[in-house]
């Protein structure tokens, strides 16, 4: 500890150092770990772990140079690769739910699809920052795709779909970052938008090509949700009975009642997707409503670090983050509500997931330490 001490008094500033940050990650943190042990008892100390696991890893990453970090972009991206292929290895990888999202190392469960949000940020990052200038030519446009698609492709088929959309808004938003003309922009949109369309109106078609059976379900379910109370859509309708049930101020932290949808069982891993159910339930509209603020605040905290970066590289990474916990905590608070139709997305620092909380802790540290580098010693 003192030598880390002494190394941030000699490569920067401590005032520096972004500590509302750090005090909102940890606060929104602590959250998850009382919600995760209200929900499901057994796996409050691995939330403990995870988070304990998380600061470390966020207080060594913000401590490393990210322009360093950003030199060994290409490795990392193999890297990447590599750890997607390892699922679909038998015996290494792992299967749950008929999904195979995950690489058995023993004493945990690594999930790559969630590293893979942290790797392509600092990956992009490097690749468009060195392409600044031609950002909005076809070449790189299509350059930065082609490099996009085999991660896409290789978590779609885990089956993962809310990860790989996760991802694919991700890009968009870093590509953004990088100075795409608004122009281009508009086309995107001006495309994107009828096609999206005219997919969901295919996609609820009998022997449709493009998604599995339960998929298919999940948006039939989300369109009628009544028509499927018994089946694809019961989780999503109890979770929002859930919320409901909480009123202003909850029914109490953990509590007893016999009416509660959370003890009843009425909602599946309400430890991971369905974790805003249980602060619906449990912490009311007021509690749900302080987890939104928590999670926006760090969002706005990492804008705000990136608009003061050095580079391009840097303010990358800080919207690339900021964009990542926009993005997966409107999905997760989507699907809790009824606004989307049911993914496996987790809540940001919230929900059960030791990859999942230990990776976003560390894209906090890239964060922490973009924002050192402005006044950083020479």
């Amino acid at each position: 500890m003192k030598f880390l001490i002494n190394h941030i008094k000699q490569q920067y500033h401590i005032k520096d150092y972004k500590f509302g940050l750090i005090i909102s990650v940890v606060a929104i943190s602590v959250i998850g770990i009382m919600m995760v042990g209200s929900a499901k008892p057994d796996f409050m100390t691995k939330q403990i772990m995870g988070v304990i696991l998380g600061f470390g890893a966020m207080v060594v990453v913000s401590l490393i140079d990210y322009k360093w970090i950003m030199n060994f972009y290409w490795i990392l991206y193999v890297i990447n690769l590599i750890l997607l292929i390892a699922v679909k290895i038998p015996g290494l990888g792992h299967s749950a739910n008929g999904a195979q999202r995950w690489i058995n190392l023993g004493f945990m469960q690594l999930q790559p699809s969630d590293l893979t949000k942290i790797l392509l940020i600092i990956f992009f990052a490097r690749f468009f920052s060195d392409r600044e200038l031609k950002i909005s030519s076809p070449k790189v446009i299509i350059q930065s795709v082609a490099l996009l698609i085999p991660s896409l492709i290789l978590i779609v088929t885990q089956p993962n779909l809310s990860t790989t959309i996760c991802i694919a808004a991700l890009f968009c938003a870093l590509i953004f970052l990088a100075g795409l003309n608004y122009k281009f922009v508009g086309t995107v949109l001006a495309i994107t938008i009828p096609a999206v369309a005219i997919f969901l109106a295919v996609a609820v078609q009998p022997n449709q090509p493009f998604l599995h059976d339960y998929q298919q379900d999940r948006i039939l379910a989300w369109l009628e949700p009544e028509k499927y109370a018994d089946d694809e859509s019961y989780q999503q309708l109890n979770s929002v009975m859930a919320i409901g049930s909480g009123q202003l101020s909850g029914k109490g932290y953990n509590n007893d009642a016999t009416t509660s949808v959370k003890n009843g069982n009425f909602v599946s891993e309400p430890q991971t997707d369905f974790i805003f159910a249980i602060i619906g339930e449990e912490l009311g509209f007021v509690g749900c409503c302080g987890v939104i603020f928590l999670l926006l605040l760090i969002v706005i905290q990492c804008i705000l670090i990136g608009l003061k970066a050095k580079d391009t590289g840097g303010r990358i990474i800080c919207g690339g983050v900021a964009a990542l916990i926009g993005i997966q905590s409107f999905i997760n608070i989507s699907v809790a509500t009824l606004i989307l139709p049911n993914t496996g997305l987790s809540l940001p620092f919230v929900s059960y997931g030791l990859t999942s909380v230990v990776c976003f802790f560390m894209g906090i540290g890239l964060v922490l330490n973009v924002g050192l580098q402005p006044n950083k010693y020479q």
